[in-house]
């Protein structure tokens, strides 16, 4: 299985692993930044400030070391993990090449139902734009798409999604619209049976692994040689979708175990296209507009929001270009941070040489947020500060859209790579609301506790 490095101990930690690889990404544009990282004592809280100089040592003048920060990160990375098995410790790239020992076998649902091409987004788009929930390049490629309803043909590509059952993955609308989908999640009846389901209702065709004992699925932190050989059996350009989730210290695992495999899959295959969706709660840099707007609100703020300037800062305290974001949350750790950074160095690095689908993905009330009762709160008072979270229908629906458009219109990388990760974002309002969203969403959380 994927694992952390030993320690001089013998322990495997993943906070040490995250300020390693943070102070490494640093180093090579940032070296003072890089030291702080490496001398940060408690990783679990003090992870927020270095996760912003990340994104803050990315804007340099020519607009490069953003990508010296994702390949420098990824390295590091790759260098640190490990894969475990009886015979010994290897790194992740040593645990590819070869036939594996168990390889799976395969079964296929068909659906028996007629493609569904209608976009019903497209009446909701100018409200989310005026609202500042979605960027316009959001509301414009939806548009496109829905002006292009034969770029929803897919018979021309093979989605493979990683984490398949995923509340915000687009299984269920790449089935309607008649693709073919190589779907990999843990081996759990419970979840296959649901799969299947969404494949039988819909116009597609699902292709699943299998193991020996006939059960399908695969666990990919543990087998991600053999998803890596069983999805290189299949003809066609493959789509490689992210969308698996795992809690605390076994997310960067997992993020770790996908990562080498895309990068496997690439080699062998270069027109492997990927698609990652963003987390909201991260730190970007962002665009003019989006500040501009912020500090409009800010300014015209109620008088209420004037008496609580105590606990509410302004999101952008200066007009500064471009702007930082930082709706970092504490609550979902430095985990998941790392895992959401180790997707966007790969989509940055990627996108130089080949086709990438990425976008920020909205706020959205998944199982998995609702777990925890803050969040759940704070999602269900955000409207308060103008944060609109979707409903995971509509949010899946949505990214879907905007992975397809940026499968079928590709671009170039811009020579700054925070300018990419800004194209069809839909942030839900992180980016535009007038407070620092750590400063509004405890309030919000004690507006949905009550």
């Amino acid at each position: 299985m994927t694992d952390f490095p030993t320690d001089s101990e013998g322990r495997r930690s993943s906070a040490a692993l995250g300020r390693a690889v943070v102070a490494d990404a640093l180093r090579p544009v940032d070296p003072a930044a890089a030291a702080a990282a490496e001398r940060e004592t408690d990783w679990r809280r003090g992870y927020l400030r270095h996760f912003r100089a990340l994104v803050e040592a990315g804007l340099s003048a020519d607009g490069t070391a953003g990508y010296e920060i994702a390949e420098a990160g990824l390295l590091s990375l790759h260098a640190r993990m490990r894969y475990v098995r009886p015979d010994g410790e290897f790194t992740l790239a040593q645990a590819l090449p070869g036939e594996p020992d168990r390889p799976y076998g395969k079964i296929e649902v068909l659906g028996s139902e007629k493609p569904d091409r209608e976009l019903d987004l497209v009446p909701r788009l100018d409200a989310w734009v005026a609202a500042g929930v979605i960027e316009e390049s959001c509301a414009e490629a939806v548009r496109e798409v829905a002006a292009n309803p034969d770029w929803l043909d897919l018979g021309d590509l093979t989605f493979a999604m990683l984490g398949a059952g995923a509340e915000m993955g687009p299984l269920k609308w790449l089935l309607s619209w008649g693709a073919t989908v190589l779907a990999v999640d843990l081996p759990r009846p419970d979840l296959w049976e649901r799969i299947a389901g969404v494949a039988r209702a819909s116009a597609g065709r699902l292709i699943a692994p299998v193991n020996a004992d006939g059960t399908p699925g695969a666990d990919l932190g543990a087998e991600f040689p053999q998803v890596a050989s069983w999805l290189l059996g299949f003809e066609g350009q493959l789509v490689l979708g992210n969308y698996g989730y795992a809690p605390g210290g076994a997310y960067p695992r997992l993020a770790a175990a996908v990562d080498a495999l895309a990068v496997h899959l690439r080699q062998q295959r270069p027109d492997t296209a990927l698609a990652v969706l963003a987390t909201p709660t991260d730190v970007y840099a962002v665009p003019e507009e989006a500040v501009r707007q912020s500090r409009e609100r800010f300014a015209t703020r109620g008088l209420r929001a004037k008496l609580a300037s105590g606990v509410l800062r302004a999101n952008y305290p200066l007009p500064a270009v471009p702007g930082i974001n930082d709706s970092l949350v504490p609550q979902q750790g430095p985990n998941y941070a790392l895992a959401k950074r180790i997707h966007r160095w790969r989509a940055t690095l990627a996108r130089r040489d080949g086709v990438v689908s990425f976008a920020v993905a909205p706020p959205t009330r998944t199982r998995s947020v609702l777990q925890n009762r803050l969040l759940k709160a704070a999602y269900a008072g955000a409207h308060l500060f103008d944060v609109e979270v979707f409903d995971p229908a509509t949010a899946s629906r949505l990214m879907a859209v905007l992975m397809i458009h940026q499968i079928r219109k590709p671009r170039a990388a811009d020579p700054a790579a925070w300018r990419d990760e800004t194209v069809a974002a839909a942030h839900g309002g992180l980016w535009r609301t007038a407070y620092f969203p750590r400063t509004a969403l405890p309030l919000a959380a004690v507006r949905g506790f009550l």
